[in-house]
């Protein structure tokens, strides 16, 4: 969990706007939700590997030192969202489609681009089974990378029941499948020999784990007389073809490996990777059973969630920002002679942030030169100097201190001036 200082808050808030911007023009709606919710929403939704990482929070008063909880920080926005269509099902659209933007907890081990408190960028749409759900948020996802600057991403594509088929026909029995995919999940991490002896550790017979690693390295969809298997390879080749005719043309691409561990995905399933970061930049998939645990009917819905952390990370290191998210926090420092100019001073202040210029105002009168020295550690680039002479002359000097160059001029001047230096 960590601080932000100006200029990462100034990166975020520029990400942030274009995934927010981005989504609204593909219909989603804004949906926030609280940080705590009951404990009993959050367990038994993220497989053995997610509950472990849950936050969970005692109980307060006289019940705290039983040790108990009956409240835990949000671990995605996902399980909330689907409380929320629950809780209001009644009140919302047959088709409802929403983004969410909010910090999520997990207590995991911090790495590179893993913290503990980090935000997610979730888009979600609820009610349709149809792969143009898929298709919509994949092109969705790839507006976002693109329009940040990515040109080197790929979007990896599953299903989760093209898994399940491929465990069968391996020979897993059912009750190690979640197991099984747990492992599998963890090839980025551990590689193909790790995913083994994870898949032995976890009691998956020795010959069904390599059968497992044998069929999903084919990197075809392959062949399954099983009509969910079948009916999962047609579900990926259509939703594969239909993103050709979207901004997702060109980065979707098949993987077999690809398991996400989350344990409530039901159909295909999706993952950003970049070259030079292990992990990805997002991921998600439909969970068409996930709601029902809440409104005891099944609802279809997909999900993709961007992490905004990792996005920061490999932008921060590429130098992707444009310059104007690294730039000073003013425009203008307007500089303070003696206590007499302050009025005038602030007047000017007003009128030149009224013309959309930032302005800061030197907190107290000091030598031209200390001011100056400020104005440079702040990267700000013009200094306004009012005196009692300008200010007798309705004038204002202004200093580029880029360039040293320095001009008197009328109030109305100094706008234009800055405007036009940008």
């Amino acid at each position: 969990m960590r601080d932000f200082l100006p200029e990462d808050v100034r990166r975020r808030e520029y990400v942030i706007g274009i995934v927010s911007s981005i989504y609204q023009r593909y219909g989603f709606e804004p949906l926030e939700t609280p940080a705590l919710e009951n404990i009993e929403t959050l367990t038994g939704k993220y497989g053995e590997e997610g509950n472990k990482l849950i936050f969970k929070v005692l109980r307060r008063g006289e019940h705290e030192s039983s040790g108990e909880t009956d409240l835990a920080l949000r671990y995605d926005l996902t399980v909330p969202l689907a409380r929320v269509v629950a809780e209001y099902r009644g009140t919302l659209p047959k088709y409802f489609k929403r983004y969410q933007i909010q910090p999520v907890w997990r207590a995991d081990r911090p790495a590179r681009g893993r913290f503990r408190e980090f935000y997610q960028c979730d888009v979600d749409a609820i009610g349709s089974r149809s792969p143009v759900v898929e298709t919509e948020m994949l092109a969705a996802v790839s507006e976002v990378l693109v329009k940040l600057g990515f040109d080197d991403f790929t979007i990896q594509l599953n299903h989760r029941q093209l898994l399940t088929a491929t465990l069968n026909r391996a020979g897993v029995e059912p009750p190690l499948h979640t197991t099984a995919l747990v492992a599998l999940d963890k090839l980025d991490k551990i590689g193909v020999d790790g995913v083994f002896e994870e898949m032995v550790s976890r009691n998956v017979p020795h010959h069904a784990a390599q059968a497992v690693l044998d069929n999903v390295g084919s990197g075809e969809f392959g062949s399954f007389p099983d009509q969910p298997g079948a009916a999962a390879a047609e579900n990926l080749g259509e939703i594969m073809n239909l993103c050709e005719s979207t901004a997702a043309a060109g980065h979707v691409k098949f993987a077999p490996f690809l398991a996400r561990g989350l344990s409530y995905y039901t159909g295909a399933i999706m993952e950003v990777t970049v070259p030079d970061l292990a992990g990805s930049l997002g991921g998600g998939g439909r969970y068409d059973g996930l709601i029902g645990m809440f409104l005891g009917e099944d609802v279809p819905a997909c999900g993709f969630s961007l992490g905004l952390e990792r996005i920061l990370v490999v932008m921060t290191e590429r130098k992707m920002f444009p310059p104007e998210i690294e730039q000073a926090s003013a425009d203008v420092l307007l500089t303070l002679f003696d206590r007499s100019t302050v009025p005038e001073a602030l007047k000017l202040a007003a009128e030149l942030r009224a013309a959309g210029i930032r302005v800061e105002v030197y907190p107290e009168p000091d030598k031209l030169g200390k001011q100056m020295k400020y104005a440079s550690s702040r990267k700000i680039r013009f200094a306004a100097i009012l005196g009692g002479d300008e200010i007798a002359r309705g004038e204002v000097t202004i200093k580029n201190l880029d360039t040293g160059e320095q001009k008197t001029m009328p109030h109305p001047a100094v706008a234009d001036l800055v405007k036009t230096s940008k």
